[in-house]
């Protein structure tokens, strides 16, 4: 990564691109393309609001829905045991085309780590914008490398960001044609994942999803935060999470440019007092408890959407924002066990429904063919413990109190076997 970009590794992305001057030259020479983004918003994005509610869920497998980051050249021992303690089974990774010298070393990760589903997000540097003939040669050389070992390619990511290498979503199209083009003509097995849109900016996802590129995606990935509207039910120009996820799975269910997949390949919020690792201001910033109630029902948000394939929890180790702070050791956060409790509770959960009543929210599952039950409330309330509930906190601590506090901390409540079959009969009528 070359002037005028620079990688900040406190918060593991770019700095802010600090030449004004450049920046200004490079959007006006992209104009006509920033004039097509809105262009095709203004067309598409009001008729997507319209046949948003003609979308149909899908049945989500949840066996792969559940997804880590994980920085393989952060403390990567201690990473190796964090994630057999997890048992997580689909991780993320990101490789920078900045450090081709290093694809032998990932390649090495990459195989001790075969027994999980690997998401690579490859990410962009200006040089391989600008030069697409080194942009084909190292994507040869890493296709060549990692094959089919690696589930999914997200190409480039974070493409409506300056500080990230692209200054319109038609230097993107480029990009990633280049890759389509390989995987058209010499590595017809692997799965290309595209757009890469950061927050809710759907215009520039809609001009990624409709184009006269001639190439196509295999899934769609975005980075879909909503950290700076504070909690996950909260509304951004009126839209909550929930509305967020089924506008975007109607985009792509629009789209005749990608296959019915949407992957969340990052998401999170950062924390208080970790400056300077935190990737946003304090304002932004929650407390560790908090964190770990906006990541957990940001989960439970995305599943019942049953329009999601994959979330990314981004991710297991960094001090500004991951499950484990490594400044002075290793300090597993209350985050990381919610997250091993999430996991192993719901990893092979089918969704049956969701109610919303008054900021009251109840998530119905199947779990081992028991019903589970989980709820949490924005406005803090008691519910009477019942002889056929079995509750246990976030975190997986069984709760025996005659009434529990229902709150910000989802609590999983299991129904006994001879009332859950009754609520499952009716479920299924």
């Amino acid at each position: 990564m070359k002037k005028p970009f620079k990688w900040d590794d406190y918060s593991d992305q770019p700095a802010l691109l600090q030449d004004k001057e450049y920046k200004k030259a490079m959007r006006k020479k992209e104009r006509a393309s920033l004039i097509y983004t809105l262009l095709s918003s203004l067309i598409v994005l009001p008729l997507s609001i319209l046949m948003m509610p003609f979308v149909k869920r899908k049945e989500i497998d949840s066996t792969k829905f559940f997804s880590l980051g994980v920085d393989w050249q952060k403390e990567p021992q201690i990473t190796q045991l964090l994630m057999q303690e997890l048992e997580v089974k689909s991780i993320l990774v990101r490789f920078k085309l900045w450090e081709m010298e290093e694809l032998a070393n990932f390649a090495r990760f990459i195989k001790q780590n075969s027994d999980k589903k690997i998401t690579l997000k490859i990410l962009q540097d200006r040089e391989h914008i600008e030069d697409l003939q080194l942009l084909k040669n190292d994507l040869h050389v890493i296709f060549t490398s990692l094959g089919t070992s690696i589930a999914r390619y997200e190409i480039g990511s974070t493409i409506n960001r300056a500080k990230w290498g692209f200054f319109s979503v038609r230097e993107y199209l480029g990009f990633y044609k280049v890759a389509y083009d390989l995987k058209k003509n010499e590595f017809p097995d692997i799965r290309l994942l595209g757009s890469g849109v950061i927050d809710f900016e759907f215009y520039f996802t809609v001009h990624t999803l409709f184009n006269f590129c001639k190439c196509k995606y295999d899934g769609i990935a975005a980075l879909l935060y909503v950290d700076r509207r504070g909690a996950p039910e909260n509304t951004q120009l009126g839209f909550t999470l929930s509305d967020k996820i089924a506008l975007l799975s109607t985009l792509v269910w629009l789209s005749p440019k990608t296959k019915q997949e949407l992957h969340v390949t990052e998401m999170n919020w950062p924390l208080s007092n970790t400056a300077p690792y935190a990737p946003t201001s304090e304002f932004e910033c929650v407390s560790e408890t908090l964190y770990a109630d906006y990541m957990l029902r940001y989960y439970l948000l995305a599943f019942a959407s049953q329009q999601v394939d994959s979330v990314s929890w981004h991710q297991l180790i960094a001090p500004g924002y991951g499950l484990v702070d490594n400044r002075e050791g290793i300090k597993k956060r209350e985050a990381f066990y919610t997250y091993k409790y999430m996991f192993q509770t719901l990893k092979n959960a089918q969704f049956l429904r969701m109610d919303i009543k008054r900021g009251y929210y109840t998530i119905q599952v199947l779990v081992n063919d028991n019903i589970l039950q989980i709820h949490w409330s924005l406005k803090e309330t008691t519910l009477q413990n019942q002889d056929f509930f079995d509750v246990y906190s976030k975190t997986g601590e069984k709760i025996e109190d005659e009434n529990l506090t229902i709150g910000s901390s989802p609590l999983y409540i299991f129904i006994t076997k001879e009332v859950g079959k009754q609520v499952n009969a009716s479920e299924r009528i």
